[in-house]
């Protein structure tokens, strides 16, 4: 029984629940749709439509459920959308057949708050508010232009005299951030208090205060967390701040005199929230130190964010701090403000000094990915800028880079940094232009500038044989494309105008697509292309010179090799061209200067940059005219000297390097002179050119002797260059001197003193020897001579056909000269001395010592004196042998011991003077005499007057009163 009786009762439960779910679904609640809007709109205070379906649910709570719910606005801008509504009632006034919720339940929702509010009491529990549980599900919520997603909440209040409590979690910027708040019950002052808190990604923020009856909120805020990234972009550190005055308005909400703590480092700052007319974050911070670098990168990272950015509320950074630093560079008193809205970043008044006191100020904005700004800089300490930015400045001169002022544009995106518009001065010099930088794997610069005047002195190095080591350097990690110009280049002395430098490296290769300078008169072009690894390689190496006038040359020459060349006022042309690596880089050049052509080509090894050497060249050099070619050398003696005729220079085996060039074999023709040369080097490493080697003659040409004028002979032109040569020369002629043949000699030319040592010829069959030495740089030039003849046979007038002259017979003798002065009268003038001579076997002319020794012994005086009259005449004497010695002083020869006799020994004497600076040309005042009979007295022949024409004054009376008295 009792068993039937359970199982009755079981049944009957399961019948009766069965009921209570199945019937409030089979019935129809359309009937009830405006009593359920009406009771849902008596208790929200606010119009409700219930658009969807609705249907009751007894078990296991009794609801109402209904879709498609539509809050309206009840004056206050508020409006409610829902995908659904539950609403939980009350079981007890369910049974008494009424509708009393208890729980309110929107899921879907899109809540719209206005914003600013109407007034804020409104956010006081509304007074039909007494026990209700109200809850948000996966609703939106919109406060003005404020996007909270994923909103779920839940608010809580038991009654007329208890608090409102809120609490749940919504989503922002990506992140879930949960809040709780608790909102008392106003008192007699209309004063209610209310406690905020939230929490997002770890940090903390918590508002105690109250809310004023004339609207708005005033209370206590705190904030701390382990990352201030999570709530606002800033770095990601750890944080806390503290304030003792938080307001909040309908429009704004400001935590003033905000004490903070960001990473360790104390800082005081403000934060504002204005929300009216457009939500926007105002956030000021004064720091002693600061991580610049953690606040670019939190604000480029909120820039990055995919979508995230238009929801995000406008934020406006006011920063200032003492010191900090940027990508490792230190800054000083950093001042500025970045503004970022949606996508736009906007940085303004930003300053800073950088080291060397350098101040910089920026103003810009962001496009997208790139951002745009405007800079100034103006310092007196550049260079320890440039060295803090990481600018290799090893080696340059502790003088340059100091001043400097300027502006330019700044553009900044991913991997490329770039510079326009740039104005500047630096050490006085305007450039202008633009450039940049690009990141990556290998990284690349571009640049593109103009200079007013570029001094290269001090920047780059003074030795340019390290300048393809600094090259291979500045390419090895980094590529460069180079587009420089300047009005004016300065280096080492020498100034070039209109140059131009357009070169690029790439992986390691150089491409000089155009080097191009102006020097004087003269417009220089090269390029070419260098592999720079470790097998480095030339090619298509070209260098072109043409210019209207080389002498601005000669400051690209070695001291010494400029004066070689006569290059003033001579158009000038060069092409060089080639390729190879650097120890074997082979050339051709062919040149022009004026008539002179040249070709050349060989070998170049720039291995060792410190001494580049061409070997194995041949050299070719014509000029039409030899005299024009060396007058610049040799002033007006080289048409005397070498004669009319071309000049041709055919050398092989060349070497040289920046101190010596050398030929091991050269032919030269120059006018009437043939010369052959070997083993001949020019040394260009002292302060002068240095010639040594060994020059052979055919045919030596000199110039003749310059006579009594008095035109400089130009000696000073023996400094320009210094030698050591071995001359041999078959025959050496020069106009009004005998032929010399076999003439061998060292030739030594040092500091502007010539001298001639080991001189030996032969002169007439016989030999000559000795040496000579001229002082070209001593003031005046000197010139001494110290020579001995032997066996030299006289065939023709010694003395160029002057009355009493030696044309015949066999001469030896011995000179020792000196003399000094600029031109050939001073020489004479000045000319000292001794020239001791013998003749053998000769003839003497203008004197007949045989016709006298004949006369005087004639047995009738009047004829006697006839007879002697004639032979003092003229005539010639055949003698046997004449010697004697002039003494030279001040240009004036004086005789002693001359004496010449004849077979019969009849002997004669001659005494007197030669005057050679006499203002007709040389003069005589000679006196011969001889004793045609032992015991008679002599009888005697004065020459005097010009050369040329003396008077012949016989000295006779002695002799032919002693007669008569016979």
């Amino acid at each position: 029984m009792t068993r039937r009786l359970s199982v009755s009762v079981l049944l009957l439960l399961a019948l009766l629940g069965a009921g209570l779910w199945a019937a409030p679904r089979v019935v129809d609640w359309e009937a009830w749709r405006g009593r359920l809007a009406d009771i849902a709109s008596a208790r929200l205070g606010r119009p409700v439509a219930l658009e969807g379906p609705i249907a009751l649910v007894l078990l296991p709570n009794p609801r109402v459920e209904a879709g498609a719910v539509a809050v309206g606005d009840a004056g206050d801008g508020v409006t409610v959308r829902a995908r659904a509504m539950r609403l939980r009632l009350d079981l007890a006034a369910l049974l008494a057949l009424r509708l009393e919720p208890r729980e309110i339940v929107l899921v879907g929702g899109e809540i719209r708050l206005p914003w600013p509010p109407g007034a804020l009491p409104s956010f006081r529990p509304p007074p039909w508010l007494t026990v209700l549980d109200a809850r948000l599900e996966d609703c939106r919520v919109l406060v003005g232009g404020l996007e909270l997603e994923k909103v779920d909440a839940r608010l809580v209040t038991g009654g007329a005299t208890e608090a409102l409590v809120a609490e749940g979690s919504f989503a922002w910027r990506g992140q879930a951030v949960r809040f709780s708040g608790q909102l008392g019950r106003a008192g007699a002052d209309g004063i209610a208090p209310l406690d905020l808190g939230l929490a997002v990604g770890g940090a903390t923020l918590s508002a105690r205060g109250v809310l004023l009856p004339a609207g708005g909120y005033e209370g206590r805020l705190e904030a701390a967390g382990p990352d201030l990234s999570a709530l606002v972009p800033a770095p990601a550190v750890p944080f806390r701040a503290t304030t003792s005055r938080f307001t909040a308005a309908a429009d704004l909400l400001a935590a003033d005199d905000l004490s903070l703590d960001l990473g360790g480092q104390p800082a005081r700052g403000a934060v504002t929230l204005r929300l009216d007319p457009a939500p926007r974050l105002d956030i000021t911070l004064n720091a002693g130190r600061l991580d610049l670098d953690a606040w670019v990168a939190a604000l480029r990272a909120a820039l990055g964010r995919d979508g995230a950015a238009e929801r995000t509320v406008p934020v406006s950074v006011d920063l200032s701090a003492e010191a900090t630093s940027l990508a490792g560079v230190p800054l000083r008193r950093l001042r500025g403000g970045a503004f970022l809205q949606g996508e736009r970043l906007t940085l303004s008044d930003v300053s800073a000094v950088l080291p060397g006191e350098t101040t910089v100020e920026l103003a810009g904005a962001t496009a997208g990915a790139r951002l745009e700004a405007a800079l100034q800089f103006v310092g007196n300490d550049l260079r320890s800028t440039l060295e803090a930015l990481g600018l290799p400045l090893a080696g340059t001169d502790p003088a340059r880079l100091r001043s400097g002022e300027g502006r330019f544009r700044l553009a900044l995106q991913e991997g490329e940094a770039a510079f326009s518009d740039l104005v500047a001065t630096v050490d006085g010099a305007r450039v202008t232009g633009a450039g940049v930088l690009r990141s990556g794997p290998r990284p690349s610069v571009g640049l593109g500038l103009v200079f007013d005047r570029l001094d290269l002195d001090g920047l780059l190095p003074a030795d340019a044989s390290e300048w393809p080591a600094l090259a291979a350097r500045a390419a090895a990690g980094v590529d460069l494309n180079l587009r420089l110009a300047a009005e004016r280049v300065s280096w080492r002395g020498v100034a070039a105008g209109r140059a131009a430098l357009d070169a690029a490296t790439e992986a390691g290769r150089l491409a000089l697509r155009r080097l191009a300078f102006r020097l004087g008169e003269v417009d220089v072009v090269a390029s070419g292309n260098a592999a720079l690894g470790q097998t480095p390689r030339l090619s298509d190496v070209n260098v072109e010179l043409n210019g209207a006038d080389g002498a601005a040359l000669r400051a690209l020459l070695p001291a010494g090799a400029a004066e070689l060349l006569p290059l003033d006022g001579q158009p000038v042309a060069l092409r060089l061209s080639g390729g190879g690596p650097p120890e074997a880089l082979a050339l051709r050049a062919e040149g022009e200067m004026g008539d002179l052509r040249a070709e050349a080509s060989g070998t170049l090894d720039v291995a060792a940059p410190q001494r580049p050497r061409v070997s194995g060249a041949t050299l070719t050099a014509r000029h039409p005219g030899a005299p024009r070619l060396l007058a610049p050398l040799l002033g007006g003696a080289a048409e005397a000297w070498f004669g009319q005729g071309s000049f041709a220079l055919i050398a092989s085996s060349l070497n040289a390097d920046a101190r010596a060039v050398g030929a091991e074999n050269f032919d030269l023709v120059a006018g009437e002179m043939r010369l052959r040369g070997t083993g001949v080097t020019v040394a260009l490493d002292g302060p002068r050119p240095r010639i040594t080697g060994r020059l052979a003659a055919e045919r030596l040409p000199l110039p003749a002797l310059a006579g009594r004028n008095d035109r400089p002979l130009e000696l000073r032109r023996l400094a320009a260059l210094d030698a050591e040569v071995a001359l041999e020369a078959a025959r050496v002629e020069a106009p009004g001197l005998p032929v010399l043949e076999g003439v061998s000699a060292a030739v030594n030319l040092s500091a502007g003193t010539l001298r001639l040592d080991n001189f030996q010829a032969r002169l007439g069959g016989g030999t000559l020897r000795g040496g000579l030495t001229v002082e070209g740089a001593a003031e005046p030039p000197r010139v001494a001579l110290d020579a001995a003849l032997a066996g030299a046979a006289i065939a023709g007038p010694v003395f160029g056909g002057v009355p009493l002259d030696l044309v015949a017979g066999k001469a030896d003798g011995r000179a020792e000269l000196a003399a000094s002065g600029h031109g050939p009268a001073a020489m004479l003038a000045t000319l000292g001395g001794a020239l001791a001579f013998s003749v053998r076997g000769g003839i003497l002319t203008g004197y007949d010592l045989g016709a006298v020794q004949a006369a005087a012994v004639l047995p009738d005086l009047a004829e006697a004196e006839a007879a002697l009259r004639r032979a003092l005449e003229g005539g010639a004497t055949d003698f046997e042998r004449l010697e004697g010695t002039a003494r030279f002083l001040d240009g004036r020869a004086t005789l002693e011991g001359v004496s010449f006799s004849t077979e019969s020994g009849a002997v004669a004497t001659a005494t007197g003077a030669v005057d050679a600076v006499g203002r007709e040309g040389a003069a005589l005042d000679l006196r011969i005499a001889a004793r045609p009979i032992a015991e008679a007295p002599e009888v005697g022949l004065r020459i005097a007057g010009p050369a040329a024409e003396p008077r012949r004054l016989p000295e006779l009376a002695p002799f032919l009163r002693w007669r008569a008295e016979r």
